[in-house]
């Protein structure tokens, strides 16, 4: 009797068969017990998964508002430039109906305007 369990609980041997089964329909696998947990991970993973999620997406978001930075940046200096530009025209205007003194004198005064309004 030790010598078929011996034999039987050796690595490697065959497992013992179970039998007929009560319903009679031997074609069938043998099924397992129903376990919904077998697949989940343990808290600590799930944590570090989450943190690793969200180093991510502060990543993507600083990455983000540099690059939108820059396009303002890029834009504000656009704006910046076209103002100058109609400015420089508008003088350019003034100075062909005025004289060139009265021009500057005018540019200082709005000068100092645009200093008290900012």
């Amino acid at each position: 009797m030790s010598a078929d369990t011996k034999t039987a609980s050796a690595p490697g041997a065959v497992p013992l068969a179970a039998g007929m089964r009560v319903n009679g329909k031997q074609w069938h696998q043998t099924k397992t017990a129903f376990r919904p947990r077998s697949n989940q991970t343990s808290f600590e993973k799930r944590t570090e998964e989450r943190k690793a999620l969200a180093a991510v997406k502060a990543k993507e978001k600083e990455m983000k508002d540099e690059k939108e930075a820059a396009r303002q940046e890029r834009v504000e200096k656009i704006r910046t430039k076209r103002a100058a530009k109609e400015e420089r025209v508008r003088y350019q205007a003034m100075e062909e109906k005025m004289h060139k003194k009265r021009v500057e004198r005018v540019k200082r005064r709005e000068k100092r305007n645009k200093m008290l309004k900012s």
